[in-house]
């Protein structure tokens, strides 16, 4: 099967727009899409904040979409069990049952129902395990991640393995992805069909040991 591929803005907002209908975990009904030479814009609500982060994945599935813009709001509802110290209770123990999150390594403070996670931790998976630990606490509208990333200076990163890993993705155009490497920190340059191949090869990067920063500066083309 060929990829369709939108030929006006007009014709990208359709697509996601029934991507989103399409969509199981969400209810988008109270959203709207709006899309500008690529960019898209979600607005309106939702009813938690896992069907928002569900409404970006969708918007970002679609070929031809450069980049996503979230301005949706997550419903708060009017229930006992969702004030700000309840919540920051729930993450902290979630945080704590969490296995690939190292012991004791993130903190969880929580003001009109965003919590702001900190600390320190090795590898870019433990920052996103943090998130998805707290996503779905009920009540909550959105999750600030100020998790650092530290490494030890006797660790360096192996530009050679970022390279493969990023060629054994079938997906990406390896060819027209170039890496720089500066101490721990590590910048991708070129272009990539689609947004999801934008992402993919910054996965790839995050994956890398000795990696404390990730700068995408990959143009998508599509």
């Amino acid at each position: 099967m060929t990829q369709a591929v939108p030929r006006t803005d007009k014709d990208l907002q359709t697509n996601i727009s029934d991507e989103l209908l399409f969509t199981p975990d969400l209810d988008a009904a109270r959203l709207e899409v709006s899309v500008k030479e690529g960019v898209v814009t979600l607005a309106g609500d939702v009813g938690t904040l896992p069907e928002r982060h569900a409404a970006e994945r969708a918007a970002m599935r679609m070929w031809g979409v450069k980049s996503v813009v979230d301005a949706m709001v997550v419903r708060i509802p009017r229930s006992s069990g969702t004030e700000d110290g309840v919540i920051a209770k729930k993450a902290t123990q979630l945080l704590d049952w969490a296995v690939d999150v190292p012991s004791s390594s993130v903190k969880a403070d929580v003001d009109n129902h965003v919590i702001t996670l900190s600390g320190a931790v090795t590898w870019e998976y433990q920052r996103d395990a943090a998130e998805r630990a707290v996503a779905y606490i009920n009540g909550l509208a959105g999750i600030r991640n100020d998790i650092s990333l530290s490494q030890a200076a006797t660790v360096t990163v192996m530009k050679p393995a970022v390279e493969k890993a990023i060629a054994r993705n079938a997906q990406l155009r390896t060819q027209a992805i170039t890496i720089d490497v500066r101490d721990h920190e590590l910048t991708l340059h070129g272009t990539v069909r689609s947004f999801a191949d934008r992402r993919g090869a910054e996965h790839a990067a995050w994956s890398a040991a000795g990696v404390t920063s990730v700068r995408n500066d990959l143009r998508v083309t599509s």
